[in-house]
Order: C-alpha cells, then sequence, then structure tokens
C-alpha cells in the first residue's frame, strides 16, 4: 500500500480530505459570530448550513461523470480551486441570501471530492487493499474537522472570524498547486497489476450506467450512506451551536470540546477500512460483501443508539461521550459505501455510479441541517433532532442487512456474478 509511487497519491487525497472539512465546518464554530452580526435566526442558519449540500449533492454525480470522463487528477484540481475560492467569499457575506449563494457555489465546488478519492483509489490500488487505502484517504475528513475548531475559534476570539475564511482559502491553492505537480492519473506502468475491474471480464458486455442506477445494491447502499450523512450533517453545522445554545458552554470551550469527536472519529475512518479488509481474508469464502456488511451494518446500529440516547441525557459530559461515540462508530463505516461500489461496479463507471450515490446520500445535508433548524425552533430542544437522526439510521442498518447483494451480470445465457 504504501509503494513509492503511490504514497504521493495518498498523502494528498489525505490533505485534501483535511483542507475539505477544515474549510466545510469552519461555518459551523464560526455559526455563533455569524449569526450575531448577520442577525441570523436558527431557522435561517438551518437553510444556510443546507445550501451547502444543494451544490454539493449535484456535484457528487457530475463530479463522478467527470472523473470517468476527464480524469480524477484535473476534476479534483478544479475542485479544490473553486471549493477554495468560495471558502475565502465567506467573508465578503453582508446577509442571509449572500450567504446562501456562496455557500451553493462552495459545496458544488467540494462535491467532487469523495468520487474523485474513489476513483484515484481504484486506478493506484488492487482489490485487497482499496478499502484499507478509501478509509486512510478519507481520514483526512474528521481530521480537518478536528483542527478547524481551535484555530477557526482562535482566529474568530483573537480578530475577527472572517479572517479565518480567509486564511483556509490559501491553505487549499497551496494544496492544489502540489496537486497538479506531483500526482498522475494513474501508474505509468499499469499492466499486471490487479487495478483493473471486479466484473468478471469474461462478460465481453459494458454495462450501461442506466443499469446500476435500478441495482437494489446501490440504491440500498446509498439509502445507508445517506442515514450516515444524516447524522454527521447534524454533527457537523449543529453541534457547536447545540453545545452553546442547549449546554451553556462559551466558544472558547465548545471549541475545545468539538476536537474529541473529531479526533475518534478519525480514528474509526482510517480504521474501518482496514478492519473490513482483515475481515475478508478471514472469511474469503463468504465473499467481500459480507466483510462490508459487516462493518457497515453493527457500526451503524451502534453509532444510530449513541446519537439518538445523547438526546436525552442530562449532563453535558454524556452527551458530548455519546455523540463522540456515535461519530466514531459511523466514521468506522465511511470506506464501506465506496469499498461495496469498487467490489460490484466496472472499474469505467465507478466514478458516475459513486457520484450517484453520493449525490443521494447527500440529500440529507439538505434536508437534515434545515429540518433540525426547525425543530429546534418549533419545540426549543435538539432532543427531537437526536433521535429523528438515530431511527433513521437504525432503519438503514436493518435495510442493508436484506437488501444489499451481490450484483448479477447477465451475458446472453450465462449469469456473472461479482469476482471477489
Amino acid at each position: 500500500m504504501f509503494a513509492k509511487n503511490r504514497l504521493p497519491v495518498l498523502i494528498l487525497l489525505f490533505l485534501a480530505g483535511v483542507v475539505n472539512y477544515l474549510d466545510r465546518s469552519a461555518l459551523s464554530i464560526g455559526a455563533p459570530f455569524i449569526s450575531h452580526d448577520l442577525s441570523l435566526s436558527a431557522t435561517q442558519m438551518g437553510l444556510i448550513f443546507s445550501s451547502f449540500s444543494i451544490g454539493y449533492a449535484i456535484f457528487n454525480f457530475i463530479g463522478g461523470v467527470a472523473a470517468d470522463k476527464y480524469g480524477a487528477k484535473m476534476t479534483l484540481f478544479v475542485a479544490m480551486i473553486v471549493w477554495s475560492l468560495f471558502s475565502g467569499a465567506v467573508a465578503l457575506a453582508v446577509g442571509f441570501t449572500s450567504l446562501i449563494v456562496i455557500r451553493i457555489l462552495f459545496g458544488m465546488g467540494e462535491g467532487p471530492l469523495s468520487t474523485t478519492i474513489s476513483k484515484m483509489i481504484n486506478n493506484w490500488f488492487p482489490l485487497k487493499q482499496r478499502a484499507s487505502a478509501i478509509g486512510l484517504a478519507n481520514s483526512g475528513t474528521p481530521l480537518g474537522g478536528a483542527i478547524s475548531g481551535p484555530i477557526v475559534g482562535f482566529i474568530a476570539i483573537s480578530y475577527n472570524w472572517k479572517v479565518s475564511f480567509i486564511l483556509i482559502m490559501f491553505i487549499g491553492l497551496i494544496w492544489a498547486i502540489c496537486w497538479l505537480k506531483f500526482v498522475k492519473e494513474k501508474p505509468v506502468k499499469s499492466a499486471g497489476n490487479d487495478t483493473v475491474a471486479n466484473v468478471d471480464q469474461s462478460s465481453q458486455k459494458s454495462y450501461p450506467l442506466s443499469f446500476y442506477l435500478k441495482e437494489r445494491t446501490v440504491l440500498f447502499t446509498a439509502f445507508a450512506f445517506f442515514s450516515y450523512n444524516y447524522i454527521l450533517f447534524f454533527f457537523l453545522t449543529w453541534f457547536p451551536s447545540y453545545l452553546v445554545e442547549a449546554r451553556g458552554l462559551d466558544v472558547k470551550s465548545m471549541s475545545v470540546v468539538t476536537v474529541i469527536p473529531w479526533v475518534l472519529g478519525f480514528i474509526g475512518l482510517a480504521a474501518g477500512g482496514f478492519v473490513s479488509d482483515w475481515v475478508f481474508k478471514k472469511f474469503s469464502q463468504k465473499g467481500v460483501l459480507f466483510s462490508r456488511k459487516v462493518v457497515l451494518v453493527s457500526c451503524l446500529f451502534l453509532s444510530a443508539v449513541c446519537i439518538g440516547i445523547a438526546g436525552i441525557v442530562t449532563t453535558t459530559v454524556s452527551a458530548v461521550t455519546l455523540v463522540a461515540l456515535s461519530v466514531f462508530f459511523l466514521y468506522l463505516t465511511g470506506a464501506i459505501y465506496w469499498a461495496i461500489i469498487q467490489d460490484v461496479v466496472e472499474q469505467k463507471s465507478v466514478g458516475s455510479v459513486g457520484g450517484f450515490m453520493h449525490f443521494l446520500a447527500n440529500t440529507a445535508g439538505i434536508i437534515g441541517p434545515a429540518l433540525t433548524g426547525l425543530i429546534v425552533d418549533k419545540t426549543g430542544s435538539f432532543t427531537g433532532a437526536f433521535l429523528l437522526a438515530g431511527g433513521l439510521a437504525v432503519f438503514a442498518s436493518l435495510a442493508v442487512i436484506r437488501y444489499v447483494r451481490p450484483i448479477i451480470y447477465k451475458n446472453e445465457s450465462k449469469e456473472i456474478k461479482v469476482t471477489v
């Protein structure tokens, strides 16, 4: 996995995740300042949080198609430039409408990240290492969330919240220059490695995108990813405000406390792919999807239980502990959704199908934050929002058991299953 030619790819993908969540979570950390300066209500902040996912979800799919057509390297380069510029543009916002527009455009820029990571891993890594590689590459995202709290919180207190958005814009632009200079789309010599399609090549048939978009395995993996993102966006957007408004922490304390779940999330996301690959080696006779489902179902269910109970406990320590555990178990599943797509889809369609799955999953980011803001305004409490997030993930984990199965590829009189 850490071969000399693959290491720069893995490191820069990891750092892209760090920058991604540093940028993305900066708004939630700065929300108490921003809502005060721009006179925004909880419902308006919820809509602003959700507006990001309008552009983000659409470009999950468009970014995946672009990665298949134009290459993951160039797609991610353009995406980083766009999202960095619009991250910095948050400092120019003057009210509700301008912030909505900026966040939609910012979301469009960030949309292709996960699908391009998946495509690059598919290009560079063999089947037996892909879940581990995806987990390591994506583990930069919670680390970015972890450092966002102290960085944005410190700058907001010491200087001004606008300065933090300008600073992280320049970090993204520097990354883009390094990516363009040091990374190639594919290994120079690809012959002899096993970074090939997972579908039995004897089928001699290329399947259109529409074939995959109707498959239950893809749709219910997307549904499980939806519940994952519902919890994640609830935590990402509203948890800092919850600590300030419901638990009475000041901004300095909140900025430190938010680091705890992110650190556990970093460990979970880095470990999840290795756990799945280990289960696959131990139970290879049961097939690769068995190893994916063991991790996905058990950890998503545990995450759901923890987030649900967090909404009804009475102390700040117990609430933060349960949310941290929920994020840990949640991120243990983070690499699995992408690994399932790589396991069952032809290489040429990995970006597009992964982007479609990610698009469906990230509609949770449109619905969840706005719905949470509405619940808080109507009930005066976060309890209902916690319980809703947990209940949705319980239902999704049960659906994975029933509906995620190997895809059957038909070729005339033959039926060809996934080769593992």
